[in-house]
């Protein structure tokens, strides 16, 4: 578990991240950075932080010389993560470099680019969140049940991996590695594209009162105020996410406006059964899911494979893991020779473990998978 960490930006995730670490039995030393001097004041007055100070003084301070810091946790808006990396580059930082960006692509070309030379890198995305921003709206359990996305390439590090996700397992997220690509189009239909169609619906019903239909407003319940909650979050946040994923969020924002179409076209033509098909298919999966994704018992199952240390292997392993829907409680690393190893994974009773086996055993892995005791 990492003994000391540097969380660069202490908005809402930021925030969570250092209230959640503290609450661990053995809290790390946090060392926040950020450039609102009332929020670095709030981090130590509230003890979410043992030291804070700005963006410059955090370089002069000695924080990021060898055996302070274990891992910088950059939770900046995805435009300036580039700069930050140059920066940790620059100065020779030497230990693990993570992110929470809700887009992908973009942050891990720029790691590509600049980590490998003296720290590693992780890219990673909570999906977690609220309405609310700023460190004030900071929640420790915000990340309780919530998937932690992590997106490890050819050159991610195997021991950096596993050390971030102890400590997102740690705070209570559960872990699932994919490509960022695919992790970029899967969050604008299940996350960028919601907040679009949340505000478009109270841009709507504003315009009609502003119309002259002024109850449109007053009349707005439970139901209309719970799907559009999202819509109350930082407009310049979103304003970036939605430009740093534009290609994805514009498709599938055309997407909706052809499936609305569908049901216009029924409605408009009077057509009872295409109206109820086209209501009562979303309705059915929409109720099929829990509450929560937990597994259905308690039940372990240990995967053992041995591998090579060659770019790649982090990527190739975590992405069928999280192909087949199984979930990775724990990592354990039991280094052979300098390039060999026993990779051995915790694994929930989620997920096709046939599927992952077979996909194992097409890459030229020898896995084996065994309940554990």
């Amino acid at each position: 578990m990492f003994r000391s960490m540097m969380i660069v930006g202490l908005g809402l995730i930021g925030g969570s991240i250092a209230a959640a670490a503290k609450a661990l039995d053995e809290p790390p030393a946090i060392y926040a950075v950020d450039t609102d001097q009332k929020t670095l004041a709030y981090a130590v007055e509230t003890h979410l932080a043992d030291a804070a100070a700005q963006p410059d003084e955090a370089f002069t301070a000695g924080w990021l010389k060898p055996g302070v810091v274990d891992v910088v946790v950059l939770a900046t808006p995805a435009r300036h993560i580039s700069e930050w990396l140059g920066k940790l580059q620059e100065v020779g930082y030497q230990g693990i470099v993570t992110d929470v960006a809700s887009t992908k692509r973009g942050v891990m070309a720029a790691a590509q680019k600049h980590a490998g030379t003296s720290f590693a890198f992780v890219g990673g995305h909570p999906m977690a969140g609220s309405e609310r921003s700023g460190i004030t709206a900071a929640d420790p359990a915000i990340f309780k049940g919530a998937y932690y996305v992590l997106t490890p390439t050819d050159d991610t590090n195997l021991e950096a991996y596993r050390q971030v996700h102890e400590f997102v397992s740690a705070i209570g997220a559960r872990v699932i590695s994919v490509p960022a690509e695919a992790h970029d189009e899967a969050v604008a239909v299940v996350s960028h594209v919601p907040h679009v169609a949340a505000s478009a619906l109270v841009a709507l019903a504003s315009r009609r009162s502003q119309r002259g239909g002024r109850d449109v407003l007053r009349l707005a319940a439970g139901g209309f105020k719970d799907m559009t909650r999202i819509a109350a979050g930082s407009a310049e946040l979103w304003t970036g996410i939605c430009l740093d994923n534009a290609e994805p969020l514009v498709a599938g924002i055309e997407e909706l406006q052809s499936v609305l179409g569908e049901f216009a076209e029924a409605v408009a033509e009077g057509d009872t059964e295409a109206v109820r098909a086209w209501l009562a298919e979303p309705a059915e999966v929409r109720r099929a899911l829990p509450a929560q994704w937990v597994p259905a018992t308690a039940a372990l199952f240990e995967l053992s494979l041995s591998m090579s240390d060659r770019p790649g292997v982090v990527s190739e392993i975590t992405t069928a893991v999280g192909r087949a829907g199984c979930n990775i409680e724990d990592i354990e690393i039991d280094h052979q020779s300098e390039d060999s190893a026993v990779l051995r994974l915790v694994l929930t009773d989620e997920g096709d473990r046939a599927r992952l086996l077979s996909d194992l055993d097409a890459a030229g892995f020898d896995a084996v998978l065994k309940p554990l005791e």
